[in-house]
């Protein structure tokens, strides 16, 4: 496995991936990224952005296996989200969450004090990561969220 910045190529897959994983969870709703406008064009979307990347890891036929982004969140100074972090359903329980999560909070420490993000409480495998990894759940998103579905929010200092 490798982790390296998502190219136009990976667009399809990645957002195949992230749409299968919503379906298996039964989140396929309005409030989730699986409406997101940009779903199928993450390449352009986070090079629009200044301090932004999207990550995809890839086994050894360069096939994408999941990914993840960070970008600013939404007006405030100093707040990147980390977003879109799925992988799919034959490489989970591998650690490739934990990896991409690295790499992504790796660039976030270069540009930002602070990295939020949102979930669910029904996504316990990802919410015990979050924690494992640093975060402090929250009471309610920041303002600003997009994703109204959300019942789980979790911010980490940066140092």
């Amino acid at each position: 496995m490798r982790i390296r910045e998502i190219k136009e190529k990976d667009n399809q897959t990645i957002e195949k991936i992230i749409k299968r994983s919503l379906e298996s969870f039964k989140l396929n709703i309005p409030g989730t990224a699986y409406f997101d406008p940009q779903l199928s064009n993450l390449t352009q979307f986070y090079k629009e952005q200044s301090n932004a990347k999207y990550w995809v890891a890839v086994n050894e036929k360069d096939e994408v296996l999941g990914g993840v982004g960070i970008a600013p969140f939404g007006q405030k100074t100093g707040i990147c989200e980390l977003q879109k972090l799925y992988i799919t359903s034959e490489a989970q329980g591998m650690g490739l969450s934990k990896e991409l999560m690295k790499v992504a909070l790796d660039f976030a420490k270069e540009h930002y004090t602070h990295c939020y993000l949102e979930t669910l409480k029904k996504l316990q495998v990802a919410n015990l990561l979050y924690i494992k990894l640093g975060f402090q759940q929250l009471e309610k998103a920041l303002d600003g969220s997009e994703h109204s579905a959300m019942d789980a929010w979790y911010i980490k200092e940066l140092s």
